[in-house]
């Protein structure tokens, strides 16, 4: 009996799950590093919990965010998913 064949197929399974669902992940990721790296003080953020912000502090994981009404939150920086414009 010949084990290539099934062989073959399980690395080309393995290798086409990499490519459309892992990589993909990795390249967002990345790009979500580098952003949350490149914030300043007074950019403006939404989280991941759709609160709009603006940028007071950064720490090594966790920004503090100046909400609408005045008041300060702490959230980890994975919980900024994007910047915004003013």
């Amino acid at each position: 009996m010949s084990f290539v064949g099934p062989l073959i197929f399980l690395v080309l399974i393995v290798g086409m799950s990499y490519f459309l669902m892992i990589r993909p992940l990795r390249q967002r990721e990345k790009q979500h590093d580098k952003m949350v790296e490149e914030l300043e003080k007074d950019d403006l953020v939404i989280t991941a919990g759709g609160i709009y912000g603006q940028v007071e502090h950064i720490d090594e994981e966790s920004i503090v965010l100046k909400v609408e009404s005045g008041a300060t939150i702490r959230v980890t920086k994975g919980g900024i998913v994007k910047r915004t414009e003013g």
